[in-house]
């Protein structure tokens, strides 16, 4: 008889790229439920996920199936979630989805049952800026599309887990498929609270000594005690992904970033400096040079890009947010100024009360 270790159930609010984090908890035993649309819960149930990754050194990518590896995989819509079943929950939809009424009643649930919670989202939750010192989160409500869905959260419950794996749904395939175009590894700031940094320590130990076929596999995740190192992904965001907006057409985040790199380097160094002056230590950056060569590969428009190009009247304002911090910190910047002002140009058009007649 085989005695199954130890293990954790898991639930992952978001089965996009939610699946990628997901897989990587199934490779290493334990248990994942994905929340999503009936349509896309229907064919995970049947079918699982299938998480395309390219490990390191090889030339090709490789298909991870979920019905092939030890953990168990289901996925459910919002409103078959019960709460306390879990015992870590991952943020993996965009911040704007939180505001949807489904959405909302899994997470007042969540908070009531004092569940940690561990984003990989872009835009942190509010309850997370919270343990920032000397922050005025007041100021920064304008920010999210429903900042009350936020005040529920103790603080020590939840933490903030930079999303730098660049991952998307192929458009011309099934929902169930994610494609991993850069494998880096999820950098996670601790909890406030030690019995759940004592799962997230245990998960961190799982997913590194994972292999494949006596192969190690890309995409960690690595636990820091420093609460800014996921903001060091908001130069990335700043620098690329939201320069992607233009006033016509999308562009990919590599023209975005090497079109004008002393703009991209200026702007980088800004935010960058933003988080210094929050707490961060210079260490917890990473260099620009660093995420340019990143970039080069980058070969699409941002999420954010593609959303406002197809009408979407919500996106996540990561660049709102670093304008109203910078004015906090009475640092404003023309540069970031202008991001923000062509995605608000972007917003109005895609706001079907301006279409009216």
């Amino acid at each position: 008889m085989v005695v199954r270790k130890m293990y954790h159930k898991i639930l992952i609010l978001g089965a996009s790229y939610g699946s990628l984090l997901g897989t990587k908890l199934l490779m290493a035993g334990h248990d994942v439920t994905l929340v999503c649309r009936s349509k896309t819960a229907d064919l995970i149930n049947a079918e699982g996920t299938h998480v395309r990754i390219k490990f390191k050194g090889a030339d090709a990518h490789r298909t991870i199936s979920s019905t092939n590896l030890p953990g168990r995989l289901n996925a459910k819509t919002p409103e078959e979630v019960v709460a306390v079943d879990y015992n870590l929950v991952g943020l993996a939809m965009q911040e704007p989805q939180y505001a949807n009424h489904a959405i909302r009643t899994v997470l007042v649930r969540i908070a009531e049952e004092r569940i940690p919670c561990l984003s990989i989202m872009n835009m942190p939750p509010l309850a997370f800026l919270k343990r920032i010192p000397n922050l005025d989160i007041d100021q920064l409500r304008a920010s999210y599309t429903d900042p009350s869905v936020w005040d529920r959260f103790d603080p020590r419950l939840i933490s903030l887990c930079s999303p730098d794996p660049q991952a998307f749904r192929p458009p011309d395939e099934t929902l169930n498929v994610l494609h991993v175009g850069l494998p880096t590894n999820f950098k996670a700031a601790r909890f406030a609270d030690e019995s759940a940094n004592a799962i997230l320590e245990e998960i961190e130990t799982d997913i590194t000594n994972i292999r494949l076929d006596d192969t190690d596999v890309p995409v960690k995740l690595r636990l820091f005690d420093s609460l800014f190192v996921p903001l060091a992904k908001w130069s990335m965001l700043l620098t690329g992904n939201y320069r992607c907006i233009t006033t016509g057409e999308p562009r990919s985040i590599r023209d975005a970033v090497h079109s004008d790199l002393e703009k991209s380097a200026a702007i980088y160094e800004f935010v960058s400096d933003l988080t210094r002056r929050l707490g961060a230590d210079p260490s917890d950056a990473v260099p620009f040079d660093k995420y340019a060569k990143a970039a080069e590969s980058l070969l699409k428009p941002s999420s954010v890009a593609r959303a406002l190009a197809i009408g979407a009247p919500f996106i996540e304002r990561v660049d709102l947010l670093v304008k109203l911090i910078a004015q906090q910190l009475r640092r404003p910047n023309p540069e970031v100024d202008s991001i923000v002002s062509i995605v608000d140009e972007k917003l109005g058009a895609n706001d079907p009360l301006s279409k009216r007649g």
